[in-house]
């Protein structure tokens, strides 16, 4: 799933290429995909960009008028953009696409989405705050008022497991799957370490990690086509996507978690003494 480095290299790719430009195609292919219909996307025909920002892992692309198209790529999604959008015909049911958009100098850009579970949103809104899910985002972890105590006052009387924390973006917003486990890699602790439980060294230690592990993905993303995005995100990983391979930090091997749809990768020597975590499947710690 893409998170918010990769979202906000997205961003900044975008910002600095359809800014100015003026919409001349808008085609749902998935009709799944689309969760608005006032105003609709025709209103998009023959409007401008004038900016592109994130919110969380939100892509919030501002058009004259007030009109925000914003889209969420969920697990599976990405976008593809061409210099010069094709003029094949996108034919629903039997295409990846879910949403095409061109513009007046001939590029644009495509919304796709592989597999079967189709996750991927697409928002027509006259505001941000019409997306239940940017609604309800906690804050950015890395603006500047998202301090160690501000940080510490949302773990306080949390009895969840700091993964799930982390992931939860009504708590912190844009952090995924993948860059939690790349977090409390750094921060050598436990995935399953109640957030209400750590001392103040841990909380100082966990601040330290996010913030610096978030930052240097950013720098990574930024420049970055989309295209490249995904590959130097795989590349900068430390643990997770790395099962059985060596940890970069002690050697040791890492090992997986496995859940329904998804799984954490973790380092037992640097995160849980050397303890095992049991696949959650069995609900329990390996002794």
């Amino acid at each position: 799933m893409p998170e918010m480095p990769e979202v906000e290299g997205l961003v900044e790719f975008l910002r600095g290429r359809i800014t100015g430009l003026r919409i001349d195609k808008a085609t749902v292919s998935a009709i799944n995909a689309l969760k608005t219909y006032d105003p609709p996307l025709t209103a998009l025909v023959g409007t401008t960009v004038v900016g592109v920002e994130r919110h969380g892992k939100f892509v919030d692309v501002a058009i004259e008028g007030g009109i925000h198209l914003i889209f969420h790529l969920a697990k599976a999604g990405w976008l593809r953009w061409y210099d010069a959008l094709p003029a094949t015909v996108i034919k629903p049911g039997k295409t990846p696409i879910a949403l095409r958009v061109g513009f007046d100098d001939g590029a644009g850009f495509d919304l796709t989405e592989a597999g079967t579970k189709k996750s991927l949103a697409v928002y027509a809104v006259r505001s941000p705050d019409e997306v239940p899910g940017i609604a309800r985002l906690g804050p950015e972890p890395l603006s500047p008022g998202f301090d160690r105590a501000a940080f510490g006052a949302l773990l306080e009387g949390r009895r969840t497991q700091i993964k799930g924390v982390l992931r939860d973006q009504s708590i912190i917003a844009g952090v995924g799957n993948a860059y939690s486990d790349e977090i409390l890699h750094v921060a050598k602790m436990s995935p399953y370490a109640l957030a209400a439980n750590l001392s103040a060294e841990e909380v100082d230690r966990l601040f330290a990690a996010m913030t610096a592990t978030l930052a240097e993905a950013i720098t990574e993303a930024r420049g970055k086509p989309p295209a490249d995005l995904k590959d130097a995100k795989r590349r900068g990983m430390r643990v997770h996507g790395r099962r059985g391979e060596a940890c970069p930090a002690c050697g040791d091997e890492v090992r997986s978690v496995f859940f329904a749809d998804n799984s954490l990768e973790y380092c037992p020597t640097c995160q849980t003494g050397g303890k095992l975590l049991a696949d959650r499947r069995l609900s329990r710690l390996l002794k």
